[in-house]
């Protein structure tokens, strides 16, 4: 047999998403995806107690969970620079080999590929299924979750960050019996809104994580959210549920990942590592601690990268996909920080917006609070600028990677409707969306392009003709990984 290489690993973990078809048709019954995801690990010869050995910490909410996660993995290495520290997380941006980490650094091309063979024939070799219905191998997110746990078992961490994928109760993360704590970040109400569900609703699936004996930590919540969380921690047996406080001297302090919110995210990940060293220790912002949070990186969130190639072009990559998030991507953008960096030449400096979403019908309501936010934003900091001419260009592009039409292989999509992408369905309702919202915005101005290197030709082109640059890359953060890929960035940006 030939050497398995990383791209065949990909190639072969391709073949586990789920097609536009098989989405629209429906998920899976919530009520059986822990029995599935059970099932599936003991095909692969793992008992769920033997994930206990991997001392996680559980991290779900809406917005936050993954800057949270960053925060919390890097203040523990920081403490204890002896331990592995394991990091879990979805979606990547460029490999996925990205969503394992340990100490920060993502599994080599070589670890990957060796996990994943192993995982890979395990199942191939034990086909039995409890059930007949049951897919012969988990899907895409269930097999890397699984992947994870494998490495981070036989790397032997000592302690993993466990980031939940969607939801909580039922996510292919929640099959570990006793972690060491767990916490819950911002609840948002975009999934009340997509979804059709209440903040109650969205608090019970969070809460689902909770476990007996476990202490369960959260942000400060919407009262409907938090009658819930607190509720459930009883229910469930949470050794104890704490709303954490905002540590003294924690807003003037550095933060490694930009962005008002991330001060929230960074006080939950303090009280998140001194609870899981200590469960009865004071939580306090020591030294080394702040230095954990300074150190901390998370690329393609509120992210600065200069171009390696031009100084005159500048990089602001946020990969906010949900109102709530594309409103703080705004809030950090409209800054003296950031967009507004080179605001005293404003008539050479051009700002360019590269979007696109993969929920087509909620770009107008995305680009609206982009637009509003943006216009209180600049009134807070006393510019003199308008949202209407904030940006000279706009681009939507599909996540297709390549002008050609393909996918680098650990960007590949299957999910889109092929019909989308040909006629550049979302594009164009998100172009018609933003003449609605600024119908003064001039339409040679206004460009949809069907992928993500044609954008990236567009910027270049556009930063040829003027002294300075800025590019704000938003509303996904697959578009965001695409573009670090296509534009050269990961050097700089990874």
């Amino acid at each position: 047999m030939s050497t398995r290489t990383y791209r065949d690993a990909v190639d072969c973990l391709n073949t586990l998403q789920s097609n536009a078809s098989a989405l629209a048709a429906g998920k899976r019954l919530s009520d059986v995806a822990i029995p599935e995801m059970l099932a599936y690990l003991e095909r692969t010869g793992y008992k769920p107690e033997d994930l206990n050995r991997l001392n996680v910490l559980h991290i779900t909410g809406t917005k936050g969970k993954g800057s949270t996660s960053a925060f919390t993995s890097s203040i523990l290495t920081k403490i204890r620079p002896d331990w592995k520290v394991g990091l879990y997380t979805s979606p990547h941006l460029v490999a996925v080999r990205e969503r394992i980490r340990v100490n920060g650094k993502p599994l080599s091309e070589e670890q990957f590929t060796k996990y994943f063979f192993e995982l890979w024939d395990r199942l191939e070799h034990n086909p039995r299924r409890k059930e007949d219905c049951m897919p012969d191998k988990p899907g895409y997110f269930r097999f890397i979750t699984l992947l994870a746990f494998h490495a981070f078992l036989d790397l032997k961490v000592d302690a993993t960050v466990l980031e939940v994928g969607v939801g909580g109760a039922y996510d292919s993360t929640n099959i570990v019996p006793k972690p060491r704590v767990t916490g819950i970040t911002a609840l948002g109400i975009d999934h009340v809104t997509v979804l059709g569900k209440t903040l109650s609703d969205i608090a019970w699936q969070k809460s689902g994580i909770f476990k007996k004996g476990v202490p369960a930590l959260s942000v400060d919540q919407p009262e409907e959210g938090m009658v819930v969380l607190e509720k459930r921690a009883e229910e469930l047996g949470a050794s104890r549920f704490t709303v954490t406080p905002l540590l003294s001297g924690l807003r003037d302090t550095k933060l490694g990942l930009a962005g008002e919110h991330q001060i929230q995210n960074a006080n939950l990940a303090v009280h998140l590592a001194q609870t899981f060293l200590d469960s009865h220790a004071t939580v306090e912002l020591t030294p080394i601690i702040a230095a954990g949070l300074a150190e901390t990186k998370w690329p393609g969130r509120c992210q600065t990268v200069v171009e390696p190639t031009s100084s005159k072009l500048t990089w602001y990559l946020d990969g906010a996909h949900t109102v709530e998030s594309l409103d703080c991507c705004m809030q950090w953008h409209a800054t003296p920080a950031a967009g507004l960096a080179l605001s005293s030449t404003r008539a050479e400096h051009r700002r360019v917006l590269v979007f696109n979403c993969t929920m087509g019908r909620s770009g107008p309501s995305f680009l609206k609070t982009m637009l509003t936010r943006t216009e209180s934003q600049l009134k807070l900091v006393g510019s003199e600028e308008n949202a209407d001419t904030y940006f000279d260009d706009v681009i939507f592009c599909t996540n297709v990677t390549y002008a050609d039409g393909a996918f680098k292989g650990d960007l590949t999509a299957v999910a889109i409707p092929q019909s989308e992408l040909t006629e550049l369905t979302v594009q164009h309702q998100l172009e018609q969306a933003w003449k609605e919202l600024v119908p003064s915005f001039p339409s040679e101005s206004i460009h949809v392009v069907p992928s993500i290197e044609h954008a990236v030709n567009i910027v270049r082109r556009i930063s040829e003709s003027a002294p300075s640059t800025g590019v704000l890359v938003c509303g996904s953060l697959h578009l965001v990984g695409g573009v670090i890929e296509v534009a050269g960035l990961a050097d700089v940006a990874l």
